[in-house]
């Protein structure tokens, strides 16, 4: 394999790199995204990414050989970094120093479909809980993920956070979920909300064997009032004690596993 050796911080694909590491407005400027860890890296490769660049230490090459060569053999280019270098691209403490510049996919708004079940993040803003969302989503067959606002998918804490799983499942960026959940209305299928409401409809009496799209709302504020117009129900996860309401990746996890029980 012919390496590139990168050594200096202030090397301008390093630059740049590192500020698609930190915004994303700047990586959706580029529709280009960073992968950091070599399970990451190895997810974007097998889920049909097309991988740009591929940077790696050379202690990362000795540790983990076949598999980097795996990746590099998918990269336009391959670059031998330093220690020092490899610090200005990770965003964790113990990076394991590789890393891969990959081009987002360029699939549109998709449509949802009828019979299938869905969960859409309206404003979710933490990048954990968009992980969770979706790595839950994945092991509990759930058909799509609907962003809305919120946080970036591509964000690097929550493609971690998913363990991947935002780069292996469906995922629709919507700018405009009511209109989507006006159209899966349309199409004969459950929409509801998830709310902190004991007043609302318990959850686990709604019938999803004709699909359904479930709302989580942001951490702060809920489902947007909107969105609740838009849905046909309102749900609640009935609790007990003095607890008012959930995290949302908390609340995500008990829906989908209603959901698909």
């Amino acid at each position: 394999m012919n390496y590139i050796e990168i050594s200096s911080r202030n090397n301008e694909k390093i630059k740049y790199a590192a500020k698609l590491v930190s915004s994303s407005k700047e990586r959706y400027a580029a529709s280009l995204f960073v992968c950091e860890g070599l399970r990451l890296c190895r997810d974007a490769v097998y889920s049909g990414y097309r991988i740009r660049e591929l940077f790696v230490t050379g202690e990362a090459v000795g540790k983990y050989g076949e598999k980097i060569d795996e990746i590099a053999d998918n990269a336009q280019s391959v670059y031998l970094i330093t220690d020092s270098v490899k610090q200005k691209l990770s965003d964790t403490v113990n990076s394991q120093g590789v890393f891969v510049l990959a081009e987002m996919k360029q699939n549109g708004e998709m449509p949802v479909e009828a019979g299938k079940k869905y969960v859409a993040l309206d404003c979710v803003q933490n990048p954990d809980n968009l992980g969770a969302a979706a790595r839950t989503a994945e092991a509990l067959g759930i058909d799509g993920l609907i962003v809305s606002g919120g946080c970036d998918i591509y964000n690097p804490k929550a493609l971690r956070a998913s363990m991947g799983s935002l780069l292996r499942i469906p995922v629709i960026k919507a700018a405009d979920l009511c209109a989507l959940i006006e159209d899966f209305n349309k199409k004969g299928g459950l929409t509801f909300s998830t709310v902190p409401d004991a007043d609302a409809c318990d959850i686990t009496s709604l019938d999803f064997s004709s699909g359904a799209l479930a709302v989580i709302g942001n951490e702060g504020n809920g489902v947007s009032d909107r969105v609740k117009e838009a849905a046909s129900v309102l749900a609640t996860i009935k609790m007990s004690g003095n607890a008012q309401s959930l995290n949302a990746s908390a609340a995500a996890v008990i829906t989908m596993w209603e959901m698909t029980k």
